[in-house]
């Protein structure tokens, strides 16, 4: 799934998506460029310094789909195609 981010993330707004994505015992990814994070690694997320308007790809499994809910409530992502 793409998705845009709204706002950048970092400290904070990690955090949050962090968060989110622990509540999830599946795998979940984050791929930008040539960069593949755990969405439950805090440091991995920083490391991506996302910013508003770049695209990344979240991968997740089906147990997972409430997560886009939950980060489009935060206001940190919306979905593209």
């Amino acid at each position: 799934m793409k998705l845009k981010v709204l706002t950048p993330i970092f400290a904070e707004s990690a955090s949050k998506l962090v968060h989110a994505a622990s509540k999830y015992p599946d795998t979940i990814l984050i791929k930008k460029d040539h960069w593949v994070v755990d969405a439950k690694s805090l440091l991995g997320v920083l490391a991506l310094a996302l910013q508003p308007g770049q695209t990344v790809e979240l991968s997740l499994e089906a147990e997972a789909e409430g997560l886009f809910s939950e980060l489009t409530e935060l206001g940190l992502f919306e979905k593209t195609e």
